[in-house]
């Protein structure tokens, strides 16, 4: 039974619960400080006895819940909740709930129930004085649809409990259900006899919950929940090794740059000191008392920590009368910023206990879009790259295996001649899985741009999952343009041009995309078929600031259609990401298929989050309860919202804390 509790700011729980046939799998993300989201994923056995669809169910639903009211000593916390919005309406239901702590060991809850939550001494909908199309549960028409129609319709019924702690880990639950399992209980899925329900919770270190439950009388289940907080590192301090210090000016001993030769011995050793950080240099001079330092990061996962590291080294290695650091901060080669610091405020405030912010106000961000090569040093172009190591490919919620997978060998190789161009290569030696072994059959009434994805598992051995040539450059002010040619994903090839504006100070960023695709062979080598589309979006990007950034993209798909993506996100400064997003398209309901539109979460996860190590590298995952051909999008690498936006001033700003890390 819902309570109206919520998490703490942006904490994340996941939850798996097991009882007799079922099983249920969830994922909470508190988005803001009174409203969360769930993603339940249920698998639910022999609940369809008979017909050509008999059998175990998987079940994927969203839920949302809103606090109206926090608690109060003179009032309870109230809040209001949606399950099931979209799925197949198995647990559909909406509530209105309070919940009040009467002492420090006793928290009582009581609510009304509509949908799935009425199924146990209903009485007639109050909201029927509005209006009588509160009087009837209008039926889901369709499976995926939002059921507004249906919201808080047809009969309403009590439930309530109480949370009794029993000591600092313990804790008693006991409610009243109005939720009576008529379906499963009809097919003999679950066995309830009585209203009451029974817990026995035990809260570990750091988390962990487990949770014993006596459900209806009878049934015995067993829950595991565990909660964190996606904003701290679980190495608060980080693993790195402390930075240089700023030597005193006594005991400073720099180069004489008025000697022969001394601004190539200092850039020699400017290059080998950035080195030791992570950070390349790929551009050196000075002019007067300003030194001009271009560096590309490989190492942090936050610029500002990046360009704290640099700022450190300049002033050990640099002559005392070299008072301004110009850092451009590049990728690729391509200039995308500068940060202009004083080597004097450095040093004044690197100790202070907000030091950090004090710096930060004597800062200055600065577009940075001419390619100067002035002062680079041998080493820096051409780049040649390789990595060789596992990897695992994942596939959810096939309606007969809820996850899928392969793992084998991948090996990425990328050659870098110039700033800016880059030719790079992934391939695939799946090695053991089970993605090839799905037996449905796509039965999509359009171009099978996506729903065919089983037969590129089955058709191929080794795969060349990207072959491209890709070219990045700044057009101009606040201006960052890319083309990318050849096999640009597993299913697709072409050609991608992309060009965006992004001001420096701004939070906001407009881009638009042009593709010509062409679908290749299921054996992911070079051949192609016949299938071609011109394809591309116009974008709008939006910093809404506190970590929250949306996105719209309006254009044509890969089948043709043409509609509209939206996108919300919540990013904390240690790069943790959570978002969704959905996509309507001129498709019709009916013609796209199970899921009748897409949509979907998704989470990005630094290395470093794991780790307490520095690394650029990420997890990201995308949980779509289906994907059909509607709504579509070719997979690009490297749009350049995503380049650009670590090192524009919002973005750097938001990560000054760790300038002196």
């Amino acid at each position: 039974m819902p309570t109206a509790v919520v998490l703490p700011d942006g904490h994340v729980a996941v939850t798996t619960s097991m009882f007799e046939n079922n099983q249920r799998h969830t994922l909470t993300f508190q988005v803001l400080p009174r409203v969360y989201g769930t993603f339940r994923y249920s698998i639910l056995r022999n609940l369809v006895p008979t017909g050509p669809n008999s059998g175990d169910v998987f079940d994927r639903s969203f839920d949302v819940h809103v606090q109206l009211l926090e608690e109060r000593s003179n009032r309870p916390a109230l809040a209001f909740g949606l399950r099931d919005i979209a799925g197949t309406s198995i647990f559909s239901s909406e509530y209105v709930v309070a919940s009040k702590s009467i002492g420090p060991n006793l928290r009582v809850t009581g609510g009304l129930g509509w949908g799935r939550l009425a199924q146990r001494g209903s009485f007639a909908n109050p909201l029927g004085i509005l209006s009588s199309g509160f009087d009837t549960r209008a039926p889901r028409a369709t499976t995926g649809q939002l059921a507004v129609d249906s919201f808080f319709q047809g009969p309403v019924a009590f439930f309530g409990g109480a949370d009794i702690k029993l000591g600092k880990r313990l804790s008693l639950q006991f409610e009243y259900s109005s939720d009576a399992y008529d379906r499963e209980r009809s097919v003999g899925n679950v066995n309830i006899d009585s209203p009451i329900n029974l817990g026995l919770t035990y809260q570990f270190d750091q988390g962990p919950q487990l949770r014993g439950y006596l459900l209806g009388g009878t049934t015995l289940g067993l829950q595991f929940s565990y909660m964190f907080d996606p904003a701290k590192r679980p190495v608060p301090g980080g693993r790195d090794k402390a930075p240089v210090p700023f030597t005193h000016k006594a005991l400073l001993k720099t180069a004489d740059l008025g000697q022969p030769d001394a601004l190539q011995k200092t850039q020699a050793r400017l290059f080998h000191d950035l080195k030791q950080e992570g950070l390349v240099l790929q551009g050196f001079d000075v002019r007067g008392t300003r030194a001009l330092v271009r560096i590309e990061n490989q190492r942090w996962d936050v610029e500002a920590q990046a360009v704290g590291r640099a700022a450190r080294r300049l002033a050990r290695v640099l002559p005392m009368d070299i008072e301004i650091f110009e850092i451009t901060l590049q990728q690729r080669g391509v200039p995308h910023s500068t940060v202009t610091l004083k080597r004097s405020d450095l040093v004044e405030v690197a100790l202070h206990h907000d030091g950090a912010w004090r710096s930060l106000s004597r800062t200055r961000f600065a577009d940075a879009p001419d390619l100067d090569r002035t002062g680079e040093p041998s080493q820096a172009f051409p780049v040649f790259d390789y990595s060789i190591g596992p990897y695992v490919a994942l596939s959810f919620f096939d309606p007969d295996q809820p996850v899928r997978a392969d793992a084998g060998v991948q090996v990425n190789a990328s050659y870098r001649p110039s700033p800016g161009l880059t030719f790079s290569g992934v391939f695939r030696q799946p090695l053991i899985g089970n993605i090839d072994e799905a037996t449905r059959v796509s039965d999509s009434v359009l171009p099978r741009v996506r729903s065919d994805a089983v037969l590129y598992a089955q058709q191929s051995d080794f795969e060349i999952n990207e072959l491209t040539a890709e070219y990045m450059f700044r057009p101009g002010d606040n201006l960052f343009g890319r083309v990318t040619g050849g096999y640009l994903e597993s299913m697709f090839g072409g050609v991608s041009a992309e060009l965006l504006w992004f001001p420096i100070e701004s939070r906001l960023a407009l881009g638009a995309e042009l593709n010509y695709a062409r679908q290749r062979d299921f054996d992911m080598l070079l051949g192609f078929q016949g299938y071609d589309v011109l394809t591309g979006h116009g974008s709008v990007y939006y910093d809404l600031g506190n970590g929250f950034t949306t996105q719209l993209d309006v254009g044509r798909y890969l089948a043709g259609d043409w509609g509209a993506t939206f996108s919300l996100a919540r990013e904390f400064n240690n790069g943790f990401k959570i978002g969704g997003f959905f996509t309507l398209t001129d498709v019709p309901f009916s013609q796209f298929g199970e899921g009748s539109f897409d949509r979907g979460i998704t989470v990005e996860i630094p290395i470093s989050w794991f780790t307490g190590r520095s690394s650029r590298r990420t997890f990201r995952q995308v949980i779509r309860p289906l994907q059909r051909d509607g709504g579509a999008r070719l997979n690009v690498s490297n749009r350049l919202y995503g380049v650009t936006r670590d090192y524009r001033a919002q973005r750097l700003s938001a990560g000054w804390g760790r300038v002196f890390r």
